[in-house]
């Protein structure tokens, strides 16, 4: 691939955030960032594992509460179970997507299960229009059909790509996909010109574009761009995941577990779910790992500032690396 037809990739990298109160396990995040905040209505992307549970104690996030946003569950490995307040109670899979829209308010809770040996996996979050934020709880679930090609397979688990179109419901133009390429395998794949996207290394030696995309990175690309080239520079089989949307134009603030579009909307929610009002119900079914775990999670402290609408960059990517 020569430098001239190459699309423009930005590098991301993670930082490590524990997750789920005072046992929390330690996640590799790369949205948001103070580098971009969205990729299409992707705002948060959480990367764990493998991470072998009788060492850390896996995953045990007693309920909390959502605004104004869908949870995309999508496990590598181990299992976890899912229970909320729009009574949705589900065990979450390899292979498999758990979709939770909070709509108007919702509170659930997230546990790997005793069985479950390596926890490994990604969590996504996506802003939901103004047109849906007021709307009603729901959970959808889908298992994929993988998608073969020369080199590799993918299992397309929200909107459309490689001909597989994911009947999860989503409140924008969006796409996600877990891709496998076999050692030394590449793949050219036709996207959405109207599309930003972002590649999420998990294992393997990456190249998007020709740039280099290390484990746990996310690589971006800004809109414009019908097909991207990945190849994998391994003998052993790489594993990424892909997602990707139109750019999400309208301001959004996000603090905690909450998604609003003004400060006053941010302050009220959290005095509504630390009062227990009915905004986000009830989760019936947790079970701590920990007898003398906490049976919901206390909403932090607020800042000494107003919060203030992210500001994302123009769709373009800005590479920071050179093409190799």
């Amino acid at each position: 691939m020569s430098t001239t037809d190459a699309a423009p990739v930005e590098i991301i990298t993670a930082r490590n955030v524990p997750l789920g109160g005072p046992r929390a396990m330690t996640v590799r995040r790369t949205l948001p960032q103070r580098q971009r905040s969205l990729i299409g209505a992707f705002c948060f992307i959480d990367h764990y594992g493998p991470d072998d549970v009788s060492r850390t104690g896996g995953m045990d996030v007693a309920p909390h509460p959502h605004t104004g946003l869908q949870t995309v569950s999508w496990l590598f490995d181990g299992h976890i179970t899912h229970h909320d307040s729009g009574d949705h109670h589900a065990v979450v899979r390899p292979g498999e997507v758990n979709l939770m829209t909070a709509g108007a308010g919702i509170c659930h809770s997230e546990v790997s299960t005793q069985s479950t040996t390596t926890l490994h996996g990604v969590q996504l979050w996506t802003v939901l229009p103004d047109s849906a934020r007021h709307g009603e709880r729901r959970f959808d679930h889908h298992r994929p059909t993988p998608v073969s090609f020369d080199g590799g397979k993918a299992l397309v688990f929200i909107g459309s790509l490689l001909g597989y179109r994911s009947p999860v419901a989503t409140f924008s133009p969006l796409v996600a996909a877990e891709i496998r390429l076999d050692g030394h395998g590449s793949l050219t794949l036709d996207v959405d010109p109207a599309f930003e996207h972002g590649l999420l290394v998990d294992a393997g030696d990456i190249a998007l574009e020709g740039v280099s995309v290390a484990e746990s990175e996310l690589a971006y690309t800004g809109v414009g761009e019908r097909r991207l080239r990945i190849s994998n520079r391994s003998p052993q089989r790489a594993r990424m995941v892909l997602i990707g949307g139109e750019p999400f134009t309208e301001d959004v603030v996000m603090w905690w577990n909450f998604i609003g579009r003004s400060h006053d909307e941010i302050v009220a929610y959290r005095a509504e779910w630390e009062d227990h009002a009915a905004r986000f119900g009830r989760t019936d079914g947790y079970i701590a790992h920990h007898p003398e775990g906490l049976d919901r999670l206390p909403a932090p402290r607020l800042p000494n500032a107003v919060i203030r609408p992210r500001k994302n960059p123009k769709p373009v990517a800005r590479p920071e690396r050179r093409i190799d």
